[in-house]
């Protein structure tokens, strides 16, 4: 089953999917991660979306301009150039998003460079069940990235 999401975040803003079961035999990835900017050819910036899987996560507690793939915890990222020369058109746009299985909350964090920009932003997510084992698994890696 697919689940769509989708809003409209603040620079800076940080989002909440709310996907934490109490059991955690309910299972998410990524399937489609799509971004536009909320006035198009209006201001000229650059909007950087990440995707977290840990509430505190550096990125998430500070919203930044900075992608690191290096950090286990980013499950996804998207920019997109948003330029107000006509001649720029169209956006140039990047998605990357990891293929992992995940269990808990996740969140989304916005970062626009020079401005205060918002950001529309869609996602799709694949709903896979999961077994006992496969949930404590996935608990368990949460966990020991937290600490």
């Amino acid at each position: 089953m697919i689940k769509s999401y989708k809003g409209l975040i603040a620079d800076g803003g940080v989002e909440t999917i709310a996907l934490h079961t109490n059991d955690g035999k309910t299972g998410y990835k990524i399937v489609k991660l799509t971004i536009m900017p909320n006035d198009p050819g209006g201001v000229s910036t650059e909007h950087i979306l990440q995707i977290s899987r840990l509430e505190d996560a550096s990125y998430v507690q500070s919203p930044t301009t900075v992608v690191d793939f290096g950090d286990s915890s980013l499950i996804g990222a998207a920019i997109v150039n948003n330029n107000t020369n006509s001649s720029a058109y169209p956006a140039s746009t990047s998605v990357i998003f990891d293929n992992e299985i995940f269990n808990q909350d996740i969140y989304l964090v916005h970062k626009t460079e020079n401005t205060t920009a918002k950001l529309n932003w869609y996602m799709e997510l694949e709903q896979i069940k999961l077994s006992k084992d496969q949930a404590l698994v996935a608990i368990i890696k949460d966990l020991r990235e937290e600490q």
